[in-house]
């Protein structure tokens, strides 16, 4: 059991922005996220992509923001629950309780629910799962993590041809599997990597990875036909896609439109104690944008002050007042 003053359920931007506002109030804050990397949909989906919408920012890759938002996350001292699920939410009088999958309990006086699209897991490799922490992988939160490494990319969307793309300067070696000739990516990513030095193999699909500790070969077969051919490998970066599950907060009885829960200007849910920011939520004039998500957390944030302490008003003063 950890007890806090405010538990959030996301470590996506909207979540992290809003774990440095709480302590900035004075909080103490647990983060609740199913991926073990923070960052939520940018770190997983598209950390080298670059974004532009971001106040004060011309220009900032996915992953250089993620580390900002921790840097400054970092200042409230937060407890990361990383890879555990909530799957439970109990509504008492004076505090919420949330349980996750792994049987963790957080309890505390209000809940900031900053899920993004909900649970967000990667779809497994079939073939070598049981590498997973030792050569596979699904997330890249540090490309130099791999330098000098031949990698084995499988997948044909946006995220397969980034990750491949973005590895070439790094990797000694960069190969890329898709069981189908045809990319699912943006037409400009998909022409750099026609001429990058990636290799591209179609139709082809992994179907075994070997290794005594580590992934030392990945072998792949052709999808209709017999070709066959092992590649040499020590890393193996499966790019699948997720899957988002939302059915844990629509069981909780959240006041949900369409797939996304319900607030009003202060960012309550219908109920006690529980409120949401960013993605997740939904008002008329809803604009799903990260840098909306940032303001809702901090409204979020000033109008459960006075649950978490009676003294606490929902304006917060300016933060350069602060000692």
């Amino acid at each position: 059991m950890h007890e806090v003053d405010l538990a959030i359920v996301g470590a996506g931007p909207a979540g992290l922005y809003a774990t440095y506002y709480a302590g900035f109030r004075g909080m103490s804050v647990a983060v609740i996220d199913s991926l073990p990397e923070p960052g939520g949909q940018i770190a997983a989906l598209y950390p080298e992509k670059a974004i532009y919408d971001i106040a004060g920012l011309p220009s900032v890759r996915g992953q250089e923001l993620v580390d900002a938002l921790l840097a400054q996350a970092a200042t409230a001292k937060p407890t990361f629950l990383l890879g555990e699920s909530a799957v439970d939410l109990t509504c008492a009088e004076d505090h919420v309780v949330v349980g996750t999958e792994a049987g963790t309990q957080v309890r505390a006086k209000a809940v900031l629910l900053t899920a993004g699209i909900g649970t967000f897991t990667p779809r497994e490799l079939p073939a070598g799962s049981d590498y997973l922490g030792r050569g596979l992988r699904y997330f890249v939160p540090r490309l130099d993590e791999l330098a000098g490494q031949e990698v084995v990319v499988v997948g044909g969307g946006d995220s397969a041809v980034d990750w491949a793309l973005a590895l070439e300067p790094h990797a000694r070696s960069v190969t890329l599997v898709h069981r189908r000739p045809q990319f699912r990516a943006h037409e400009h990513s998909v022409a750099q990597l026609e001429s990058s030095t990636v290799r591209v193999v179609t139709p082809y699909e992994v179907c075994g990875i070997a290794g005594e500790e580590n992934v030392t070969s990945v072998t792949i077969a052709e999808v209709r036909g017999e070709g066959r051919e092992e590649l040499p490998a020590q890393a193996v970066v499966a790019a699948l896609g997720f899957i988002a599950d939302l059915s844990a907060m629509e069981r909780w009885g959240l006041e949900m439109h369409r797939r996304y829960v319900a607030v009003d200007r202060s960012m309550r849910t219908n109920l006690p104690r529980v409120f949401a920011a960013g993605d997740i939520t939904d008002y008329e004039g809803k604009v799903r944008l990260i840098s909306v998500g940032f303001g809702e957390a901090a409204a979020a944030v000033n109008n459960l002050a006075p649950l978490v302490n009676p003294a606490l008003g929902t304006v917060p003063g300016h933060s350069s007042d602060a000692a």
